[in-house]
């Protein structure tokens, strides 16, 4: 018997989606920041197994969208409650049912399983644990809930083996050594945006959109050239730093990083341009590979 199918992670921005989907697939995958609005794209994680292949996806946050961007975003969640065989809707203690009132309709309204994870446990205690879960009881009868602390692995294991189980019979959708299905420059605009989001404060980082412009794989080298492009003449300055320095230390992180992905020496060459108010504009959102349809 060979089971597979796919498993859509949702929930707000900051509650830990992405390092769970991390912990879950047993790669890194998804960019994971202390910074809300982490994940942009609906990125593909696969676990396999000789009897079993399950499919992860983690989506962006849910939110209001304020702009083109943010609606895209908003999208990719929305798009998750079409096509999951389980869905794992991600919480944490600070979170009230009330935030996504009407995202969480559209979960009461599913014939799949729901599991609610409440991560971050190991911030708070026992009698506030058990309200919460009463709490999301309410809201989501159908579903069932599970405590745990991605930071610290608790609980994973659990909502893992209960996935396992719910899973239909079915033969593998991918090839047995696919592990996403995003392709190699995908994870090298997220891993320099993950550095920018690490070393950049207030709106900056949010304005701004990584582009692999050249890759070119050779033996033991990858030769890349990436376009970081920002909303503004002042984003770009503080992006560059002063005599680059700023940009020097994200292109030297990432640089890094990418050689622990892809196991190989990397050259690394950042620009940084201009594209004018680009997360409003749907010109731009194409050119940088969003789906507006």
């Amino acid at each position: 018997m060979h089971k597979s199918g796919f498993v859509n992670i949702v929930g707000n921005p900051n509650v830990g989606k992405s390092t769970l989907m991390n912990l879950l697939v047993g790669e890194r995958i998804s960019i994971a920041t202390f910074k809300a609005q982490t994940t942009r794209h609906r990125i593909m994680g696969i676990l396999n197994t000789p009897d079993m292949q399950i499919c992860f996806s983690d989506t962006p946050g849910v939110l209001k969208p304020n702009y083109k961007l943010q609606e895209q975003m908003l999208q990719f969640s929305e798009s998750a409650l079409q096509d999951a065989d389980v869905l794992l809707y991600v919480t944490d203690m600070v979170e009230t049912p009330d935030k996504n009132a009407d995202f969480l309709q559209k979960v009461q309204q599913m014939k799949v399983p729901v599991l609610v994870l409440i991560n971050k446990i190991d911030l708070s205690n026992q009698e506030a644990l058990a309200q919460k879960v009463d709490e999301w009881h309410g809201v989501l009868p159908q579903a069932e809930v599970f405590p745990i602390s991605a930071l610290h692995r608790f609980g994973v294991d659990v909502v893992l083996n209960r996935i396992k189980q719910l899973l239909p019979e079915s033969p593998a959708y991918f090839d047995k050594d696919t592990w996403t299905d995003k392709p190699a420059r995908f994870f090298v605009t997220e891993i320099i945006r993950e550095k920018i989001l690490l070393y950049y404060d207030k709106e900056v980082p949010y304005a701004v959109e990584p582009v692999v412009e050249k890759f070119h794989e050779e033996e033991k080298l990858i030769r890349i050239e990436a376009v970081i492009y920002v909303e503004r003449e002042s984003q770009k300055g503080i992006i560059i730093g002063h005599q680059g320095v700023a940009l020097k230390r994200v292109s030297t992180e990432a640089r890094r990083e990418l050689e622990r992905f892809f196991g190989k020496r990397i050259y690394l060459q950042c620009f940084v341009k201009v594209d004018k108010d680009w997360r409003s504009s749907e010109r731009a959102m194409k050119q940088f590979g969003y789906d507006l349809n």
